[in-house]
């Protein structure tokens, strides 16, 4: 039995190191582990994704379609177009922040409503976890940590196979010293506003 996480996002905010946060946390409980990254245009801006299994007899490092147990999302859009990912049961976390890319900036696209985007996630009968991450990142002391964030949130899901404890500490060693603080604020914020 295996649990699959796709994580989502754009370029410089930190999708990477969450999936090495969660892969690390995996590790320390005992789960075979394997993760794959697609940088794609992984310059600030472009789309970034990783994937995350975990469990017995793991060996691919791909989701397959419809195979996503949780998608994590750090850009509303970008979690929306992970969806063909999700299946029956799939829960999604995201960031209702936006990161608004240059082909709207400059005219060319229109940025789709989130909200809109969010009722069509919960009508295809997934569970949406959705808050403003970035602004409890921001309310942590740096914008930086919204994968803490992000992280924090998914240690308070039903049925997620890793302990609190584990992700937590998991995450404070893969900070440098002098941002554990941050961090952990941004981890306990997260937290917080998934179980609202």
């Amino acid at each position: 039995m295996t649990y699959d996480v796709l994580i989502v996002g754009v370029g410089g905010q930190g999708v990477l190191l969450a999936s090495r946060v969660i892969g690390e946390a995996a590790m320390r409980e005992g789960h075979e582990v394997v993760m794959s990254e697609v940088h794609g245009m992984a310059q600030r801006g472009g789309s970034v994704s990783a994937v995350v299994r975990f469990g017995k007899g793991v060996l691919s490092p791909l989701v397959p379609k419809a195979g996503a147990d949780l998608i994590l999302g750090f850009e509303p859009v970008e979690t929306y177009r992970a969806l063909p990912y999700a299946k029956q049961g799939t829960v999604v976390v995201t960031d209702i922040g936006r990161i608004v890319p240059m082909t709207v900036t400059g005219g060319n696209e229109r940025y789709p409503n989130v909200q809109e985007l969010l009722s069509a996630m919960r009508r295809s009968g997934l569970r949406v976890i959705s808050f403003d991450a970035t602004k409890a990142a921001e309310e942590a002391g740096a914008r930086v940590t919204v994968n803490s964030v992000l992280i924090g949130a998914i240690s308070t899901l039903r049925g997620f196979p890793i302990r609190e404890d584990t992700l937590k500490e998991a995450l404070l060693s893969s900070v440098p010293s002098k941002a554990k603080q941050v961090n952990e604020r941004a981890f306990e914020l997260g937290k917080k506003a998934a179980s609202l």
